[in-house]
């Protein structure tokens, strides 16, 4: 009767333990695959996001990426970890778990997509679907709508690792290109973060106009261009100068913060100090920050839905 007492009291004492163990202490680690070193996110689109760590609470998933802890907005399909890849043994020998080296695959061919309005970009992968077609750029991945695409074309290896080189970018017309690149060099601002601006500013159209008076590729205001020194708005050499420059001005009132300064372009950056040095919570200029922001690839957090209300400061 002892006996049968301590043996059901160790089996209780078992179970407590294995109970109150965290679900990633129960997950044993694959030794074929290597170290662990983060979590990816599959989304329900079929699209990706690399992230530190990730897990579920009250249904929700939330995920650290950078020391941030953000809530997914997006529904998650699959949560799978991600390994470090096997690095050679001192002696150059192939690690212990390997019997033998992988063969290496050849270099994939390097895929552009020609856009509407005569620009185009190196992505690394491509898939597409019934409305249009899901494209990655480094950590990035995003949704190009099928009116958006002229066409997709993929390139030999060689040609696209000098693409890399040059941006993996082009607007389709080479002057545009080297502008771009002159002015970014000369004002210290990235040339694609220039060319994402001009992307939604003005689809590269010289003659570009909108309601509010906003001119040129750039579509630069007539105040801020005479500012600028800009005399000649339509002419591409001296919008592309003044819009860089100004672009430089907001990224340096602003640390380097490339939101801020997105947000200032759109809506001034009185805007931006009436609430505080944050986004305006203009739906016009969220929408903005959050196109480019996603296509460039900004750091840290970003604008969220109109519940997220920045306080003006009086």
């Amino acid at each position: 009767m002892t006996n049968h007492r301590f043996t059901s009291l160790g089996l209780t004492i078992l179970l407590v333990i294995f109970a109150s163990t965290p679900l990633a202490a129960q997950t044993s680690t694959d030794p074929t695959q290597g170290e662990p070193i983060g979590k990816r996110l599959i989304f329900a689109d079929g699209s990706t996001l690399d992230v530190d760590d990730a897990w579920k609470q009250a249904g929700t998933v939330w995920y650290r990426r950078r020391g941030t802890s953000e809530m997914s907005t997006r529904e998650v399909r699959k949560i799978e970890n991600r390994y470090k890849k096997a690095e050679p043994a001192a002696n150059g020998t192939a690690p212990a778990a390997s019997a033998a080296a992988p063969k290496v695959p050849a270099p994939a061919p390097s895929t552009w997509v020609y856009l509407t309005g005569g620009e185009r970009m190196l992505v690394d992968e491509i898939r597409e679907v019934a409305d249009g077609a899901w494209y990655s750029r480094g950590n990035i991945t995003m949704f190009l709508a099928s009116e958006r695409i002229a066409r997709i074309e993929r390139e030999q290896p060689e040609t696209g690792r000098g693409a890399w080189r040059d941006g993996g970018w082009t607007s389709g017309n080479a002057r545009i290109d080297h502008l771009i690149k002159i002015n970014a060099v000369r004002f210290g601002v990235d040339p694609y973060l220039v060319f994402c601006v001009i992307e939604q500013e003005s689809q590269f159209k010289t003659f570009a106009r909108s309601p509010k008076g906003a001119q040129g590729l750039m579509q630069l205001m007539p105040g801020t261009a005479r500012r600028l020194g800009v005399r000649r708005p339509y002419d591409p050499a001296e919008n592309i100068m003044g819009g860089v420059r100004y672009l430089k001005e907001l990224l340096s009132m602003f640390n380097g913060r490339v939101d801020l300064a997105l947000a200032s372009y759109n809506a001034g950056e009185g805007a931006v100090m009436k609430y505080g040095r944050n986004v305006p919570p203009y739906r016009e200029t969220r929408e903005y920050v959050k196109k480019i922001g996603k296509r460039y690839g900004i750091d840290g957090r970003k604008p969220q839905e109109e519940a997220d209300t920045a306080v003006p400061q009086r």
